[in-house]
């Protein structure tokens, strides 16, 4: 991937990460879809001498390709999309799901809590060629008026139980009475049985395994299904 090739803004957003931090496009296909994502390849400059060992809550999620977005985005991929059909990813990050159901043709919207996130979200979307992409700030404590899609999507956004209750008030304003929520997450985290047992008052819940094979070790991710109760 050539940044020179980066629409104006994209670029000028590309060009002042590139001044701090130490990146490079990867490229990830899925199915037929091929994205292009930016990513800090110097974790150090991330962390600015913080030890995420110490407090994990630190870490920085979002610079990291997780397995389970992976799993998300090929989960995406094969969904049926009719037109005009509106996705929110939360947590976005790096974006791959999201910006696999753009290529896919839904209607997207991704979030993040931080201006840096989204001008990452922004350069790949724009990298990946894909314009049906809106960007958005979202505080899940503070969350603003915002419309109700069809599908809401999250990888691996179940790190910290202080932020489950704001979590199901934002799935409460944003999806659709008809919609639908897609989480995956690595098959070990612990947060998720406590969040799926708050959760499975407002919704109807069911789950699968899916193993993402790696040459290092194979991953098991739960790909859970939420559907709001009627």
């Amino acid at each position: 991937m050539d940044p020179q090739t980066l629409p104006a803004f994209e670029l000028s957003l590309y060009n002042t990460i590139k001044d701090r931090y130490k990146v490079a496009f990867e490229l990830l296909k899925i199915r037929e879809h091929q994205l292009q994502l930016l990513k800090v390849t110097d974790l150090e400059q991330i962390l600015e001498g913080k030890d995420p060992l110490k407090d994990v809550s630190t870490f920085p999620f979002w610079i990291r390709l997780w397995e389970a977005a992976i799993v998300l985005s090929e989960f995406i991929a094969g969904l049926p999309c009719a037109k005009g059909t509106s996705l929110l990813e939360l947590g976005a990050g790096l974006g791959a799901p999201g910006l696999t159901a753009a290529a896919a043709g839904f209607q997207v919207t991704l979030t993040d809590y931080e201006d840096l996130i989204l001008d990452f979200e922004r350069i790949n979307a724009a990298a990946s060629k894909l314009q049906n992409v809106q960007f958005a700030m979202l505080d899940w404590l503070d969350p603003p008026e915002m419309p109700q899609y069809d599908v809401i999507v999250g990888a691996e956004i179940l790190f910290r139980e202080e932020f489950f209750e704001p979590l199901l008030g934002v799935l409460r304003k944003a999806i659709k009475p008809e919609g639908v929520v897609y989480l995956a997450h690595d098959i070990k985290r612990r947060s998720l049985e406590p969040f799926l047992k708050l959760a499975e008052r407002e919704y109807v819940i069911s789950a699968s395994r899916r193993k993402l094979k790696s040459l290092d070790e194979d991953k098991l991710i739960l790909m859970t299904r939420l559907q709001p109760r009627k």
